[in-house]
């Protein structure tokens, strides 16, 4: 018999965990033979790792009584006086319509004002979960053509980006590749010391030109800084304390807003 072909159904799945045994055994064969699928399917892997991660405290509060189901049909069944019940259905219907069409028209209005930040910062965790882990291959032009890897990485993003050096702060250039993210093409660059810590360099243009400052974050045991100047965004990520990164954060902001 001729085998099922994998689907975009079928990866979806994969990555929900919700396949079943048989067909989880096919998709694992197809991507150890697709390794350039497996690495994107890796990365849709790592993001909801950390989606999980994020969202896993508010997972384990208690349902608040206004959302119990229970509680919820019990009050519709019970007898109300007033208008006749298809009465308050079709103003129920008028007010939910109503609803949507303003909440489309506004649409973004009320959204943090760090909201560009803290997407950047997903992305910087979500690339590092994705490349810092990959002991064989983790970036795509290497050190020695740095020159290179700048003017790749300049070129996609359409302004001059300058690679930052860490060597101060005891980490030397790995190098980098440019990224997709939900925002456009990013510069990422890699680091690492002598004990085998990496650090990550995500940089891109922000939609907004406004300049935001430095905040912390943290997700799925990877901490970070990220901030925007002049209407681009760098997020420096990695497995370590917010307090020794913050020095570092600080160093590579002085040199995007002063290369040599």
């Amino acid at each position: 018999m001729t085998p099922r072909p994998i689907t975009e159904d079928d990866l979806s799945g994969f990555v929900d965990q919700r396949l079943d045994a048989e067909r989880q055994a096919e998709v694992e064969a197809y991507l150890d033979a697709h390794p350039e699928v497996a690495q994107r399917i890796a990365g849709y892997e790592a993001q909801r790792d950390l989606l999980r991660a994020a969202f896993a405290p508010v997972a384990q509060e208690p349902i608040p009584p206004e959302l119990d189901v229970g509680r919820t049909v019990a009050e519709r069944q019970r007898p109300r006086g007033g208008l006749p019940r298809w009465t308050m259905a079709m103003a129920a219907s008028l007010l939910v319509c109503a609803g949507g069409l303003g909440g489309w028209a506004l649409r973004g209005v009320g959204l943090p004002a760090q909201e560009g930040t803290q997407a950047l910062a997903r992305e910087a965790a979500a690339s590092f979960a994705v490349f810092a882990s990959d002991r064989t291959n983790p970036v795509e032009v290497r050190a020695e053509n740095r020159s290179q890897l700048a003017a790749w990485a300049s070129r996609q993003l359409r302004r001059p980006i300058a690679i930052p050096d860490l060597a101060s702060s005891g980490y030397r250039l790995m190098g980098g590749r440019v990224v997709p993210t939900e925002h456009g093409a990013a510069a990422l660059f890699m680091y690492d010391d002598d004990r085998g810590s990496r650090l990550v360099v995500l940089a891109r243009p922000m939609l907004a030109e406004n300049d935001a400052p430095m905040a912390r974050h943290s997700q799925g045991g990877v901490n970070g800084w990220s901030w925007a100047d002049g209407g681009l965004g760098y997020s420096l990520v990695g497995a370590v304390t917010p307090e020794l990164l913050h020095p570092i954060a600080d160093d590579v902001r002085r040199q995007a807003r002063n290369p040599i």
